[in-house]
């Protein structure tokens, strides 16, 4: 039979036939891919005809479009339904891949034509877009290692290969730890929790089989937990199995993984000719410098570490209060914080959350896409990889925009978190492609009967990702290479964090925080309590994200690589007067955006760099007096969202704000300014 991934696709839009394939079939469409790229590479690396940019750069750019699409299918679908099939696929895919980038980056024939080109820029008539795909190449390769030789290129080729053996195991160690564990709990466990947390607790035992409620690892669930179980021991073990993931013993233990991982990174850079892997890494990005990192994140840490402590004393006095003596701990710090937070601005998560329905939060995040940008949202039929999947198509004035990918409830095949990628990205190079977007988030999946109903947090992860969405929709690029969120990574957070404002403006909520059994608005007082309360608990929310982002930076930023990556985090932490009640937000054997792959490594920060931006962005819409200034959505647009990678991100940035900002309104709207 004809292998589904390799024949023309005759699904709305272009989706993948998920109904039609198997696992069975990626491996071998794999394999065709790499030999079809191979031949049209090895074709323009030995092209009679001298190098130009469209028979080099643009064939390069359309060389691996087989394997682009085979490949955005496979791992859309691994990371958010994995089998043990996909799984054994992401090993064997892992060095096949690593040794494929190492073949173009190491072919001197095809590496002589880009120099070539890339000595002649000036002389060529290129469009800016062209200039900057054509810099961003010759950058590519020579940080590839084209320009190395003889044992430095064999060795860099093989570190390369192990980095994406280790990157797959840990990440599938990391899963692997997530769906085992579980804590059984009692009706008397879940009797004085709020009903939307023991739903979730006996929805989580019915899908894994338990007998009763349950409490796993699904950060939608064991947060909650934290927050209002008045059982200070159960608390204890739920947060101990949360820290543990990654470093529980055996075959799953990540603590190695690490260590191999940060000397590789530390080989890596310099066989390459820099002092450590956080220069390599940052030299393309907009901090530049470790020192530039960690200067932004020591000017936030100390007024951080300042709130968080203030706190603590004022949570571990309830604390004593309650009869439990000793320091506060880290599984004391939410639930207390819970407590303080009802009693100074009367909120209650129970009483709140009814009010915040997924599939109204969903229909926010749209119409607030609508007015900013025009879009409209249709439901879709087609082909899904799970039956939770829900599709939309994208439009614009009538003319096709995107199809919207959303796969929102937590499972056991599921990796915690939330992301956002595209299965097909925008470009213009191969014709009017249009983007294949999706969005997956964990949240917590209620009884048939029952709406699923979010936290606060949870509706700020639904827009934050939703922004990385509408950053692929309204790409707006010729070449796939600088298309949608293929930016720097310290700019790519900045369209996600920038959408989560929309979600604090009062006609917003207004409109779209309904009650789940009256329909009725969210009381106009309870609004505002909760828009005052914003900052409640940022000192601790601070301190555990900069302590994940300094770690990072200083396991990189070093020539030597830590040997013991768990005692120089300790290290690191002691460094810093680290509070003891507040834990890491992602400690290492857990820190998946570190060592799941190279992608946020040194670069963890980059959140906070971005934030930068987007609480001065977002200032831009305050001053003109209307969060849906049409002018200001039109610019945004135009700069930030539909450029790319296409134009330097500080360009991009003074484009659409006129400077670049100062850390004063991140400060400011974190509640940390003086």
């Amino acid at each position: 039979m004809t292998n589904p991934l390799l024949s023309d696709w005759d699904t709305p839009f272009g989706m993948p036939p998920f109904d039609a394939i198997s696992d069975d079939d990626f491996r071998p469409a794999v394999d065709q891919a790499l030999t079809n790229a191979r031949a049209v590479i090895d074709a323009i690396a030995t092209a009679a005809e001298p190098p130009t940019f469209t028979n080099t750069i643009a064939a390069m750019a359309l060389a691996e479009s087989d394997l682009d699409r085979i490949l955005g299918t496979f791992y859309g679908v691994a990371g958010a339904d994995s089998t043990p099939a996909r799984e054994a696929l992401q090993r064997d895919f892992a060095p096949m891949l690593s040794a494929f980038a190492s073949e173009i980056s190491s072919n001197k024939a095809l590496f002589a034509r880009i120099e070539t080109l890339w000595q002649d820029r000036d002389a060529l008539d290129l469009t800016d877009e062209e200039q900057m795909v054509l810099k961003l190449t010759h950058q590519s390769f020579v940080r590839q290692g084209a320009e190395l030789n003889g044992y430095a290129s064999d060795r860099l080729r093989d570190v390369t290969a192990r980095l994406s053996v280790l990157g797959t195991q840990f990440s599938q160690n990391l899963l692997a730890d997530e769906r085992s564990w579980f804590m059984p709990l009692a009706e008397t466990d879940v009797a004085d929790l709020p009903d939307f947390v023991a739903e979730a607790a006996r929805a989580a035992g019915a899908a894994g089989d338990h007998a009763g409620p349950v409490v796993t690892l699904s950060r939608s669930l064991i947060v909650p937990f934290l927050q209002f179980s008045p059982d200070r021991a159960l608390r204890e073990n739920a947060y101990a199995a949360w820290t543990a993931r990654g470093m529980t013993g055996g075959d799953t233990d990540n603590r190695d993984i690490a260590a191999e991982t940060l000397a590789l990174r530390a080989e890596r850079a310099n066989l390459l000719g820099y002092d450590s892997f956080a220069e390599f890494k940052l030299e393309p990005e907009m901090a530049k410098t470790p020192d530039a990192v960690r200067d932004l994140l020591m000017q936030v840490w100390e007024p951080a570490r300042a709130s968080a402590e203030a706190d603590q004393t004022k949570l571990q006095a309830m604390m004593h209060a309650d009869g439990v003596p000793g320091p506060l701990e880290p599984w004391d710090w939410r639930y207390y914080a819970e407590k303080r937070r009802q009693a100074e601005h009367d909120l209650n998560e129970a009483e709140i959350k009814p009010f915040f329905q997924l599939d109204r939060m969903i229909d926010a995040a749209f119409d607030c896409a609508h007015r900013l940008f025009g879009l409209d949202f249709a439901p879709l039929d087609g082909p899904t990889y799970h039956p939770d999947v829900r599709l939309w198509e994208v439009t614009r004035d009538g003319q096709h925009i995107a199809v919207f990918v959303g796969d929102y409830f937590a499972r056991a095949s599921k990796r915690s978190g939330a992301w956002c990628m595209a299965m097909r990205s925008q470009q213009r190079l191969a014709g009017d492609i249009r983007p294949i977007v999706v969005n997956v988030c964990n949240f917590a999946k209620p009884a048939a009967d029952r709406p699923a109903l979010l936290s606060y947090d949870d509706a700020r992860t639904l827009f934050h990702e939703f922004g990385h969405a509408l950053h692929q929709m309204l790409s707006n690029v010729t070449y796939p290479s600088v298309s949608g969120t293929s930016v720097a990574r310290d700019f790519v957070e900045l369209p996600s964090q920038l959408f989560e404002h929309w979600l604090e403006v009062p006609e917003v909520l207004t409109k779209f925080a309904t009650h789940t059994e009256t329909g009725d608005a969210m009381p106009a007082e309870m609004l505002d309590r909760l828009l005052a309360a914003s900052t409640f608990d940022m000192g601790f929310q601070t301190v555990e994200y900069i302590a994940s982002a300094l770690v990072d930076l200083e396991f990189h930023a070093t020539e030597d690589a830590p040997r013991d990556p768990m005692q120089t985090q300790a290290e690191i932490l002691e460094g810093i007067d680290m509070p003891h009640a507040i834990g890491m937000r992602h400690a290492t054997p857990h820190f998946a955006h570190v060592f799941s792959g190279d992608g946020y490594s040194s670069g963890y920060y980059s959140y906070m760099w971005s934030e930068v931006m987007d609480a001065d962005a977002f200032d831009a819409f305050v001053e003109a007096g209307d969060p849906f200034d049409p002018e200001l959505a039109r610019k945004l647009e135009q700069t930030v969202l539909s450029s790319g990678g296409s134009i330097a991100p500080d360009a991009l940035y003074t484009a659409f704000r006129g400077r670049m900002p100062g850390v004063e309104a991140l400060l400011k709207g974190r509640g940390l300014a003086a």
